[in-house]
């Protein structure tokens, strides 16, 4: 038997049984130089995305530092799946390059079958090239996992707060209830503590919220809150009502809309409802925290009436 063929099956048979194959152990294994290994890999990868109803395909892990054999069934993305999230990611622009490329790159080389990476990765490839960093400049994955986990084991945090129109920052003990995402930027929600000495009161009934990249400092204490209030937060009903991360009073609006586009009023306000329409628009009224709504409502000019 040709040496080249034995060794392909020799590979092929060790990985479909779940052997993590390294190029430089076949390599020394057989006596060869690693182009020759790469060369049979990619006659196996090749083998595999010409049969896709054998649902397998070859990828290189690298957590694991070498190939292995994975499956391609309905529970993996699909091309135009992992597509549409990359470009939402892009989109958002909430990350720096450092932490948002290695997303991507991590998405299309897991996600992606062999025959169409060079396809997906050429479709996104430029709008990598022009992808626009938030300002802040700071880099704080980490920091959300961090902070989601105090969220998750109600922990108490300590921070220091930059404002916007303050240059000192400020110092707060905080009972963490949520991170949420909104137009660039990544946010927590939580309960300012009444004092050090009571932790576990909150100093005003409503969440207060915290752009991430402003903590300039924070420690998670071993201190857990324990307040009847954060069993009843909930997330999405939350979100609902803080669409211009303002905290505030929980507050009921009602306005006329005069425009063409009821669905971006309905969009915008998750907790719209349409209370009547006519020739003169339509009469919307909705549930938000805050005051940042008021902003918004005067930014639409003549199409908004504030009617309460």
């Amino acid at each position: 038997m040709d040496k080249k063929v034995e060794r392909i099956i020799n590979i092929y048979n060790r990985i479909t049984n779940g052997e993590v194959i390294s190029k430089a152990a076949e390599a020394a294994r057989f006596g060869v130089n690693e182009r020759s290994i790469q060369r049979d890999l990619e006659d196996i990868r090749a083998y595999f995305a010409d049969n896709p109803d054998l649902n397998q395909e070859l990828i290189y892990d690298r957590l694991k530092r070498g190939y292995v054999l994975v499956r391609t069934d309905n529970h993996a993305l699909t091309n135009s799946e992992i597509l549409t999230v990359c470009k939402i990611l892009l989109e958002s622009r909430s990350l720096v390059k450092e932490e948002m490329y290695p997303i991507i790159d991590k998405l299309v080389q897991c996600c992606v079958p062999y025959g169409n990476l060079k396809k997906v990765s050429k479709l996104i490839a430029n709008e990598k090239y022009h992808y626009l960093e938030p300002h802040h400049g700071k880099a704080f994955v980490d920091v959300i996992w961090d902070i989601s986990s105090a969220v998750y084991e109600h922990k108490l945090i300590r921070i220091r707060y930059r404002k916007l129109k303050e240059s000192d920052p400020v110092s707060r003990l905080i009972q963490p209830v949520g991170i949420m995402f909104s137009e660039y930027y990544f946010y927590l929600c939580a309960y300012i503590s009444e004092s050090e000495e009571n932790p576990d009161i909150p100093k005003h009934p409503f969440p207060t919220i915290y752009r991430i990249d402003r903590i300039d400092e924070y420690e998670i204490l071993n201190e857990h809150f324990h307040v009847p209030y954060a069993e009843r937060f909930e997330e999405g009903e939350f979100r609902k009502r803080i669409q211009f991360m303002f905290g505030g009073e929980l507050r009921k609006i009602k306005f006329r809309y005069k425009g063409l586009s009821i669905e971006s009023v309905l969009d915008r306000f998750p907790t719209a409802e349409i209370l009547s329409h006519d020739d003169k628009g339509w009469v919307i009224c909705a549930e938000v925290y805050g005051e940042g709504v008021d902003i918004w409502l005067r930014g639409q000019g003549d199409i908004i009436e504030v009617l309460e």
